[in-house]
């Protein structure tokens, strides 16, 4: 009886595909009971599984699965102060049936009762399903796939790419159109929370203060998770995600942050903004947060197709120069010591990059790579120096990297500017004829605000921006992409409306890049 008041429980709280309900999952709810061996029961006030499941960073032999138990979630979790044995198990099917690997591991309160497991053992490039329990309770089931096989062939691969997600501004209905398309992966370019407090006019509100304790931002997470339209869209496939500003300070650069903390109070607050990062992303143990430093950028690769290199342009980048904001460069902006990545991911980036060999290279990264000058009107350029426009040095290496050393169709994702764009990346920006060494795709938010009112100023703009293909800041949503070896597909999918949780999605724009052609072209 437990297990089908848990059932009806799930029900509600996702909307999940054909496959996760209906005589299919509650077929896998009934053999999950017979699978699992026996445990000394767990009660818990409510269901513990309140936020949802989800997997990560696929490798060809395994994936992260990742759960959080949390009876209250916005309430520090409501568990009690020990440790709690978490069972798990990997299906080839959806109704759990032919078990692969299972496994328990240990939900701790040191890490909010989160737990991270390391699957191996795996096949390349399929789909598996997994699932959690506890005690009598069962966890949703989710899907994930594997990699491809290093250096295999690979004739597709298909995943979106999304950012920007405030709470507050609006409702994640683009999430429950996006769990619904034909993808191998997301990629989570940052803003996965943010850390304000509560704000009127919006459909929904922050839970909270501003946050700066670890419990404040358990619960901001807790409160983000609790999306049923997010919790299926982790459900449904494997996520690779990197943080922007909003998961610990809006536009912090390193140890400097935005408001008037001492350094020494930010370091705290950025170890509990990391901390509660780790505990809710499928990641694996190399991410384990050391006080406030934390191990995030990476490298994926899905067969012979496409490499996934994940940057971190937070955590070590020196501060916004110019004291930041929309204006004229000034000279720090062009100081060669400026960076965005540190030195150590800059040579890690590069290496990666010229020992590649997979066809399409991912810089998968937070802030506008390509330059824009803001200002239509005569006389000096305007440019926001929060972005790469603001470290013009560390952008010229990479770019007469990328013109250099020639890695194989280099290709930009980027979120953080709440609009859409796409960039031919150029070794001069002031010069049209200057060679395209690579294409930025940006994405839009899911939920949070470009102000209506910077949209003509930047559509003046473009005449002098040549180099900048496409610019919307009307519509929320996400990037859609399908990469073949001849060609890379991006599909912008738009949401009718933020506040209306019926909204309707369809495909604003759409633009390839053909192998060995760098650039992007409108279809």
């Amino acid at each position: 009886m437990e297990l089908m008041n848990s059932d009806r429980l799930l029900s509600n709280q996702i909307k999940r595909r054909s496959f996760l309900l209906g005589t299919g999952f509650l077929t896998g709810l009934a053999v999950t009971s017979q699978l699992y061996p026996a445990l000394a029961k767990s009660r818990f006030s409510n269901y513990p599984f309140s936020l949802g499941v989800a997997s990560g960073d696929p490798l060809p032999d395994g994936v992260v699965l990742w759960t959080r138990l949390a009876p209250d979630p916005l309430n520090g979790g409501g568990m009690p102060l020990r440790n709690v044995v978490v069972q798990w198990q990997v299906a080839l099917d959806e109704n759990m049936r032919k078990v692969v690997q299972r496994g328990k591991v240990l939900a701790t309160p040191e890490l909010g009762h989160s737990v991270h497991v390391d699957v191996r053992g795996l096949e390349p490039e399929r789909w598996y399903w997994y699932q959690f329990k506890v005690g009598n309770e069962v966890s949703p089931i989710g899907r994930t796939r594997t990699a491809g096989a290093f250096f295999s062939y690979t004739k597709q691969l298909n995943f979106a790419f999304v950012s920007c997600q405030d709470w507050q501004n609006g409702y994640y209905t683009a999430y429950r159109h996006l769990a619904d398309e034909d993808l191998d992966l997301v990629v989570h370019l940052g803003d996965y929370i943010y850390e304000y407090g509560p704000q009127s006019g919006g459909p929904r509100q922050h839970n909270s203060p501003e946050i700066l304790s670890l419990a404040d931002y358990r619960n901001r997470y807790a409160l983000y998770k609790g999306d049923q339209n997010l919790q299926a869209a982790h459900a449904n496939f494997p996520w690779i995600v990197t943080w922007d500003d909003h998961e610990v300070d809006n536009n912090y650069a390193n140890l400097i942050p935005e408001d008037s903390q001492t350094q020494e109070a930010f370091k705290k607050r950025r170890a509990n903004a990391y901390q509660a990062y780790y505990e809710h992303m499928p990641l694996r143990k190399s991410s384990l947060p050391k006080g406030a430093d934390m191990l995030l950028y990476r490298r994926l690769t899905f067969g012979n197709l496409a490499e996934f290199n994940v940057l971190d342009t937070r955590q070590y980048r020196t501060n916004q120069p110019c004291d930041d904001g929309l204006k004229p460069r000034c000279a720090e902006a062009l100081n060669p010591n400026a960076t965005m990545t540190g030195s150590e991911q800059e040579q890690w980036l590069e290496k990666g990059l010229d020992k590649s060999r997979s066809r399409w290279n991912v810089i998968a990264q937070q802030t506008m790579l390509a330059e824009y000058n803001f200002n239509s009107n005569p006389g000096p350029g305007v440019f926001n120096v929060d972005q790469w426009d603001g470290y013009v040095a560390a952008r010229n290496r990479l770019l007469n990297f990328l013109n250099q050393r020639q890695p194989s169709n280099p290709v930009v994702i980027t979120g953080d500017i709440h609009s859409s764009w796409v960039h031919d990346l150029k070794l001069d920006f002031t010069n049209p004829n200057s060679a395209t060494v690579g294409t930025e795709f940006v994405g839009t938010s899911i939920t949070s605000d470009f102000p209506i009112q910077f949209i003509a100023p930047v559509q003046a703009a473009l005449p002098k921006n040549p180099h900048t293909k496409f610019f919307d800041g009307a519509f929320r949503g996400y990037v859609r992409c399908n990469l073949t070896p001849q060609r890379w597909q991006s599909d912008y999918r738009v949401v009718s409306s933020i506040i209306d949780l019926n909204a309707s999605v369809r495909t604003l724009a759409s633009f390839v890049v053909e192998n060995g052609q760098p650039g992007a072209q409108r279809t």
